[in-house]
């Protein structure tokens, strides 16, 4: 579209005035743009300046998806193959994950590539995901489809396609299947491991029910409400709460790139306080970027009374950073009681708590001590030894969470144990990995998350990850990732290496990595702690400590495993032979 096209677009209203709001009471995805392509709502996409730089509204995105449907079958794909798609913010991402559901076709968002850790570790991530999903075709921006052709390439896929050679494609005579409300929807691939990436399988009546949760538990969604997102496209936080649920709800969302924001994060509240934007998420980190990055006399022409639903997940929620916030925004007029934390994972579509609505930010402060033998013990707020998580709410309707002790046991409240949920939302399974899914989901049904919390007054508190997890600004990364990372230094070999998270003073994780180390000279041993901070940095996007440590050091189970939590406990406890330590 030319500059001149632009300066002639026009947002998308808020409010569909002939068209009764419906919050996922639908089949099907595709039932549900049937609905919303008869009002006027729909997405807007933003430049890094601010600038309105493309419109598409839900009828536009009905007609465009249905057309891409009969593209997508004159290639040859069958129904119930999937599709990877990368998951660029712009209007072809939607009009591509919506022409899968018309055609029966199951799409699998893939991330839009920012280079973390060079073009090569994009490439070799985005083919781990193809090849586990199975994918029959892949599809790509202009600006990455070079590096999808080589992706593609390394899993065995040889349809590839941009954008513009799809929308080049002949349309299929065929009658178009779509899927029924009992089929999958999706594959969500989380931000979790990369080495051996495991696709959520996601159903219809897995997305309409969490779909339902959030409009309805969560955010109270009215037809006066305007969405906006910097969130990934590829991030069940970004594609679910901020699209899937939008055509769910017939909502316009204004979007920006997750990439303008990060540069210029004041465009977020700018862009709400200019469109009256009323609901948007956030993880804890993009709050205190933006309390950082504004000047007082930005945030001083910014109108935020508008926003009613500051949403938190992602990560840790931190009260620090959302304090700071609250103080910050103030003279832009938003609500002390705006703040809105979550708690869910792709597996269970995208969230399982939120509290009520309307409220203050609820915080229980603990003694840390007590948290090490399992116990949230209160105590008061000006405690020398105090530690404070945020409370997330109450499981939606229809659902069931609970927190187990090692045993199995249910625990009391304030016992802190691993966290396991139930219902309707939940992912049907791991595509083509019975094994994972066998462990992740009982036989009672219930989703092991792999996180660790306690109840308080039927509300969830998380305290941490399960221990082979860590969120490290707002992306989830698996340790053993970062071993994998460290060992392909020519010296090193499995075991050599250990990973793990420290909570710092702060409130932030640290993460640390152990490597054993055989050279006696100090110039070696520097070139080994510098070339494997790059190896880790290249691998996963992570600066950490490296700490060379004597050979023979690192600790193993009985089965011959190394224990990363025997290495911690070690560190911590100074039992481990240092030889040289430094932050990467």
């Amino acid at each position: 579209m030319n500059e001149v096209a632009r300066q002639g677009l026009t947002k998308t209203p808020t409010l569909n005035q002939n068209l009764p709001q419906r919050l996922a009471d639908f089949g099907t995805l595709a039932e549900g743009l049937d609905y919303c392509a008869q009002g006027v709502t729909g997405f807007n996409f933003y430049s890094g300046r601010g600038a309105l730089e493309d419109v598409l509204s839900y009828s536009d995105l009905r007609k465009r998806a249905l057309m891409l449907a009969r593209k997508l079958m004159s290639t040859g794909l069958k129904r119930l193959d999937r599709v990877a798609i990368v998951a660029e913010t712009g209007p072809e991402f939607i009009e591509t994950f919506f022409a899968c559901q018309y055609a029966g076709l199951v799409p699998c968002p893939v991330p839009y590539s920012m280079y973390i850790g060079g073009r090569e570790a994009y490439e070799q991530r985005i083919a781990g995901m193809i090849q586990a999903a199975d994918a029959h075709a892949v599809i790509a921006p202009a600006d990455q489809v070079d590096s999808i052709r080589v992706a593609a390439g390394l899993a065995g896929v040889e349809m590839v396609f941009s954008h513009d050679e799809l929308a080049a494609l002949p349309q299929s005579i065929v009658r178009l299947h779509g899927f029924e409300r009992d089929e999958v929807a999706y594959i969500q691939y989380s931000s979790g491991s990369t080495s051996a990436p495991k696709g959520v399988l996601i159903s219809q009546l897995s997305i309409m029910t969490n779909a339902r949760g959030i409009l309805i538990d969560g955010s109270h969604t009215k037809p006066h409400d305007r969405g906006f997102s910097w969130l990934p496209l590829y991030h069940d936080m970004g594609l679910v709460g901020f699209c899937l649920s939008a055509v769910l709800s017939q909502t316009s969302v204004d979007y920006l790139a997750t990439t303008a924001f990060a540069r210029r994060p004041g465009l977020w509240l700018k862009l709400i306080s200019d469109n009256r934007c009323t609901i948007s998420f956030s993880p804890s980190f993009g709050y205190d970027l933006a309390t950082k990055r504004l000047a007082k006399a930005d945030i001083e022409k910014l109108d935020l009374s508008c926003w009613r639903v500051a949403g938190i997940g992602g990560d840790m929620v931190r009260a620090d950073v959302l304090r700071a916030f609250l103080t910050a925004m103030a003279p832009a007029g938003l609500s002390p009681n705006v703040f809105m934390p979550s708690y869910g994972m792709a597996e269970s579509t995208l969230a399982l708590t939120f509290p009520k609505l309307d409220g203050p930010l609820k915080v229980d402060r603990v003694d840390r001590d007590g948290i090490k033998v399992q116990r949230a013990i209160p105590v008061a707020a000006d405690a020398p030894n105090a530690r404070e998580y945020v409370i997330c709410g109450r499981i939606f309707n229809g659902h069931k969470l609970e927190v187990r002790g090692a045993d199995g046991a249910l625990l009391a409240e304030r016992e802190i144990g691993r966290i396991y949920a139930a219902g309707p939302s939940l992912m049907t399974g791991y595509f083509n990995n019975a094994e994972a899914t066998a462990e992740a989901i009982g036989t009672d049904g219930f989703l092991d998350t792999g996180d660790m919390g306690y109840l308080l007054d039927g509300e969830i508190v998380i305290t941490g990850r399960a221990k082979d997890l860590i969120l490290h600004n707002g992306r989830n990364i698996w340790l053993q990732d970062i071993e994998w990372a460290a060992e392909k230094y020519g010296e090193l070999k499995s075991g050599d290496v250990a990973a793990f998270a420290l909570e710092k003073a702060d409130g932030d994780d640290e993460v640390v990595v152990l490597v054993e180390c055989r050279a006696l000279e100090s110039g070696a041993q520097e070139i080994l702690r510098r070339d494997v901070g790059k190896l880790v940095h290249q691998g996963s996007g992570v600066d950490c400590k490296i700490v060379l440590v004597a050979p023979k050091s690192l600790p193993f189970t009985s089965s011959g495993k190394l224990s990363r939590s025997g290495a911690r406990a070690k560190y911590i406890s100074g039992e481990m032979t240092v030889i040289a330590t430094a932050q990467a």
